[in-house]
């Protein structure tokens, strides 16, 4: 889609965005627009005690969801009513994940340790992943060598946060700022997703979640295309075909 469509089209949703914020389901919503270093953005935080976390990619006639509202619609064996949708990682052409995912506990893309080019593959990157009630971020190699079995997974890069620390190339000089997503968790119970209203650098979504949310370790979903649908935040992008999809589930 050409950049001026692009742009019309997010101009239009956040247009009528603040309309949901004073409903009363908003405020019960794990979604809320916030500023983080200086910038807007929209924060939905999942406490996995009371709501649960899976990912979503294809369908059981093997064509991809290919959109959040595809998943908001036709989202099977769903845990309860759902609460938001994001994308969830890197995507060929034909929606296969780059990276490693697993759904309802089964690995449909191995993991991706080859070196390339652009943000997937700036090491150390991670894997955002669900077992049982709980959940994390850890890097991609780590994770390999834990053998920790997970239910949901997705695979993406760079890590923004390892163990508190920045990924070794966010030095605060960069310069490309963009719309970008992610994921960073509080605990194992706690996970953090970012989806910002306008463009950012590296850098600055990092800090929003190793300072403002106090998130040990984040990964970097993707940018420009990043999407969300949150009804209480008035949401529901639109604007590009997606890959892999992680949505939150009230219990």
């Amino acid at each position: 889609m050409p950049l001026l469509n692009r742009l019309k089209a997010r101009l239009a949703i956040f247009i009528g965005a603040g309309l949901a914020l004073a409903s009363p389901a908003a405020a019960n919503a794990p979604c809320a627009r916030q500023s983080l270093q200086g910038r807007t953005v929209i924060v939905c935080t999942v406490d996995l005690t009371r709501q649960t976390l899976r990912t979503y990619w294809k369908a059981s006639d093997g064509k991809p969801y290919g959109s959040l509202a595809g998943i908001a619609a036709r989202a099977e064996n769903r845990p309860g009513p759902m609460l938001f949708a994001m994308n969830a990682g890197m995507y060929h052409e034909d929606m296969r994940p780059v990276g490693l995912y697993v759904e309802a506990g089964q690995t449909q893309t191995k993991a991706n340790t080859v070196a390339g080019p652009g943000n997937f593959h700036m090491r150390p990157n991670g894997v955002f992943y669900v077992s049982g009630a709980t959940a994390g971020v850890m890097e991609t190699r780590r994770f390999l060598a834990s053998r920790l079995k997970a239910d949901y997974a997705s695979q993406s890069g760079p890590m923004l946060v390892v163990d508190g620390k920045f990924h070794p190339q966010i030095t605060g000089r960069g310069t490309s700022a963009k719309i970008r997503n992610g994921v960073g968790v509080r605990s194992a119970t706690s996970a953090v997703f970012i989806i910002t209203d306008e463009p950012v650098t590296f850098s600055e979504f990092a800090r929003m979640f190793r300072d403002d949310l106090k998130c040990r370790n984040a990964l970097y979903f993707d940018g420009s295309i990043s999407s969300i649908y949150a009804p209480s935040v008035g949401r529901s992008d639109s604007f590009m075909r997606v890959g892999p999809i992680v949505a939150a589930f009230s219990r």
